[in-house]
């Protein structure tokens, strides 16, 4: 049985405050339903995101400003570092991490700027709400191998499929300057290059 994560409960304070912010940055405004005084309910949705972001009054008993190490997922961190700071969630600068896996919890061992070969998975940033409830946008270019089902290729938006044309044109480019000739059938190969990146899967040389 499938089971996807739907919904992500933050704690805040101010539920107006909170719902100017996520919406200053772009988040999609799904719902915003109270029932009574002492019960509302506000859900956001990041772009391209499959599960929402709820708060509101008698949502959660956390304690606002509570939630940590909530994750986004971009393919271009140093461009949503420049979307975020238009918008004023007043990101952090791009780090990678000493150990080079993961992140450190807090602000432990962050390395400035992207991950020097900017491997796929090793590139952050931070940022958090009013409240202080905590995200990180990670980028990811090309998944682990299994994370994704290479049948059923998909792309949540015209910016994260423009960012994966822009990546198999310069593969491509690549592609041709290995074997001397312009491929006449570079559709093809973009389409083969997409999906095995997408997937995590070999990609054609």
């Amino acid at each position: 049985m499938d089971m996807k994560l739907e919904i992500v409960v933050v704690p805040v304070s101010d539920v107006d405050r909170a719902k100017d912010f996520y919406t200053g940055l772009g988040w999609r405004l799904d719902a915003d339903v109270a029932t009574d005084d002492s019960f509302r309910v506000v859900q956001v949705t990041p772009p391209g995101s499959p599960a929402s972001v709820i708060f509101g009054t008698s949502v959660t008993e956390q304690t606002p400003g509570t939630a940590r190490g909530l994750h986004l997922v971009v393919d271009d961190i140093e461009a949503a570092h420049s979307e975020l700071k238009r918008n004023g969630a007043d990101p952090s600068e791009v780090f990678h991490d000493a150990g080079g896996v993961f992140h450190h919890g807090g602000t432990d061992a962050r390395v400035p700027g992207p991950d020097p070969k900017r491997t796929s998975y090793g590139s952050f940033l931070s940022f958090s709400d009013p409240d202080g409830n905590g995200y990180v946008l990670q980028e990811i270019t090309t998944r682990l191998p299994g994370r994704l089902d290479p049948a059923t290729t998909t792309y949540s938006s015209a910016g994260d499929l423009a960012s994966a044309l822009r990546r198999a044109a310069a593969a491509h480019s690549e592609h041709e300057a290995r074997t001397g000739a312009e491929d006449p059938d570079w559709p093809d190969w973009y389409a083969r290059y997409m999906v095995a990146e997408q997937a995590g899967t070999e990609l054609p040389e």
